[in-house]
């Protein structure tokens, strides 16, 4: 992870280690460097016009997506220089005169590469496909290399499992046993990489962050341009000035609001954790139980809809299905991850000795109750456009913007009548340039992000090991199924190691899942499987985005705050083994999912109260009321008989409610006494 030099937490830029996954940080005026105001101008000037151009797409859909990322993703690659630049994060071990040298050449190289794909698509696709000429080599070659060179900054982990890929790519005839392959030209290598429109830094992955990921990121754009962001945490506070108790459970709320628009763990942590995190240990939580209540609470960025994680719309793509049909299944799992974590929150506060009430909450103005309700409309409104219009979801997030945008302007316009001429013009450019700011460095960043991930995936399918993997999970399918589970989740689980969640859902779902289908098993329950294990990946030891930037904030151990933080998410084990054995949870939504929802909750909650809370000052007796709370939620998640499996469930509401009860009379005597 990295920070902008002199800038507090609340104004971090960007993440680069696990990150990468709705890279937005803070688009205040404070996060932009002032050291060379004209590349400000020329990275606005650019984001204009990428702006303007993705815009006319999602109303014309002109040209298709394959001619929009052969001549935007080089563009995208131009705002990532400018942007570099002006945060002083280019190369920094270099003067600026090199600095900017170097700039200059990526550009020309940049604005090259869209021109001539521009103007040669057509033969590039017809003509010329198949046997291209040198000049097509060394066009799509040196976009090929600028991206390589952008992951080799933003994402080192990719950039090195990009070349061992490529190399094996290359070099397969010396790799012994079943991985053994005859390898690849390096011509075979660049064409595939770039000029090939089915796979490479031009395919359906970049053509994804342009088209429908970019619709959606222009809703959560123009909440953050106009505050709706800050009104909703600044709503959730409220709740911290009743009891000092109440403080974790409203960075939780926070986190949840925050979430249905954000899609992104670490860009969630950012927004709320440094408002929420100073204020729990002020009040007395320890920092390492403060940073992880908002890790917990903000990895749900990756589970809600409507803005799902990046892997959802992933998730669409390789199912081929609409992304409005991953919401409809995606909100009763993430119900079950916020209500557990919201509980799991509840029970580590009540650990803690003495907590007191935070000296100053900011009080919310009528304004911000506005924001709060413009931020419910644009939730209600992609469920009614997606779910009941059944609207393609690039087009509901459109008239969802536009609706959003026209009435936040009109609000913006009321609320400075009284303001001079000139100060109403200098507010609305102000709001349009965090707009603009921050839907062009969201877009661009996730376009050259999944331009990176797409480069592996060409080596994975030219190279065939989805397909050799593929012998070995039959082999331990043919044992156990049970064991093919596991076999899974273990691969996943040493990708989330060192990868962050999109890449872990990619190689999840083009190395295990069609496997995993052909035996028999539904493609909406291997698919949320891969989807729930890429966000469990982004917890897992030694790094997470996530608990890293808490941790920070926080200035706690990074260890201890990702510890505590698994045990808050103990709900994600739950729904990783849902998937299977309650199905029902993610095949369609209707009743049949609240009844699973149900089943699945007993048991995710059944950890909780095991992991957090006390039932006995007798350790023997805690002990034996623990195993048998989880017991019953085992019983209710897995057993294949109804009757059994809601006993299990009536069993952890009985245990949960004797605990409510033993601590509603041990505070009644602390009252007495």
């Amino acid at each position: 992870m990295r920070l902008a030099h002199g800038v507090a937490p609340a104004s971090i830029l960007y993440l680069k280690s696990k990150g990468g996954q709705w890279g937005l940080m803070a688009s205040d005026a404070s996060t932009r460097s002032t050291a060379h105001p004209v590349i400000d101008a020329l990275f606005l000037i650019t984001a204009v016009g990428f702006f303007a151009v993705l815009m006319n797409y999602y109303v014309t859909s002109t040209g298709g997506p394959s001619l929009l990322a052969s001549t935007m993703v080089p563009i995208a690659f131009v705002l990532y220089v400018f942007d570099a630049l002006r945060k002083n994060d280019f190369y920094t071990r270099l003067n600026a005169p090199l600095n900017y040298l170097i700039a200059a050449v990526y550009i020309g190289i940049s604005l090259y590469v869209s021109y001539f794909m521009y103007t040669e698509f057509e033969d590039l696709g017809t003509v010329r496909a198949g046997d291209w000429d040198p000049l097509d080599l060394y066009v799509g070659g040196a976009m090929f290399v600028l991206i390589m060179e952008y992951a080799r900054k933003r994402q080192f982990e990719l950039f090195i499992l990009n070349i061992i890929l490529i190399l094996y790519a290359v070099y397969g005839w010396l790799v012994p046993g079943m991985f053994n392959h005859p390898g690849l030209s390096w011509k075979r290598i660049v064409t595939s990489m770039s000029l090939e429109d089915s796979t490479g830094v031009f395919s359906n992955l970049p053509q994804l962050a342009l088209t429908l990921i970019g619709s959606f990121v222009l809703v959560l754009s123009i909440l953050r341009a106009f505050g709706c962001i800050d009104s909703i945490l600044r709503a959730a506070s409220r709740l911290a000035a009743r009891s000092p108790y109440a403080l974790p459970q409203a960075a939780v709320l926070g986190s949840f609001g925050v979430a249905a628009v954000s899609g992104s763990g670490a860009a969630n942590a950012v927004t709320t954790g440094s408002a929420t995190i100073p204020a729990m240990i002020k009040s007395g939580l320890p920092r390492e139980n403060a940073a992880s209540v908002e890790a917990s609470a903000s990895l749900g960025g990756q589970l809600m809809p409507p803005i799902m994680g990046l892997s959802a719309f992933l998730m669409a793509n390789f199912m081929d299905v609409s992304y409005g049909e991953v919401v409809a299944r995606g909100y009763v799992p993430a119900l079950i991850y916020f209500i557990s974590v919201f509980l799991s929150v509840y029970l580590l506060s009540r650990h803690v000795g003495t907590m007191t009430k935070p000296a100053f909450v900011e009080q919310t103005t009528w304004s911000d109750w506005l924001n709060v309700s413009v931020f419910a409309s644009v939730v209600i409104g992609f469920v009614i456009v997606m779910a009941i219009y059944h609207l393609p979801p690039m087009f509901a997030a459109l008239y969802v913007f536009i609706t959003i945008g026209l009435v936040l302007l009109a609000r913006l316009m009321v609320e400075n009548l009284s303001e001079p001429l000139a100060e109403q013009g200098r507010r609305l450019v102000e709001v349009i340039r965090k707009f603009v700011d921050s839907f062009a460095s969201m877009t661009a960043d996730l376009t050259l992000l999944l331009a990176v991930l797409a480069i592996l995936t060409s080596a994975l399918v030219n190279t065939g090991i989805p397909t050799k993997v593929g012998f070995i999970l039959v082999d331990a399918a043919a044992i156990n199924l049970f064991v093919l589970g596991i076999v899974a989740f273990l691969f996943g689980a040493l990708l989330g190691t060192g990868l962050p969640p999109a890449p872990t859902y990619i190689l999840t779902a083009l190395v295990i899942a069609p496997h995993m289908i052909k035996i028999g098993m539904d493609p909406w329950a291997v698919h949320f499987f891969a989807f729930f294990l890429a966000v469990w990946g982004e917890l897992t030891p030694p790094t997470s985005v996530v608990a890293a930037v808490t941790s920070k904030i926080a200035n706690a151990s990074f260890l201890g705050t990702l510890a505590r933080t698994l045990l808050l998410c103990s709900s994600l084990f739950v729904l990783m083994a849902a998937a299977f054995v309650r199905p029902e949870l993610v095949l369609e939504p209707g009743l049949a999912q609240f009844t699973a929802m149900a089943l699945v909750l007993s048991a995710a909650l059944s950890l909780v109260f095991a992991f957090q809370a006390r039932f006995a000052e007798n350790r023997t007796m805690d002990i034996a009321f623990r195993v048998v709370i989880t017991a019953c939620g085992m019983l209710a998640l897995f057993h294949p008989n109804a009757g059994i499996a809601w006993a299990g469930s009536a069993g952890v509401v009985l245990f949960m409610c004797y605990w409510f009860l033993r601590r509603r009379g041990q505070v009644l005597e602390t009252q007495t006494s």
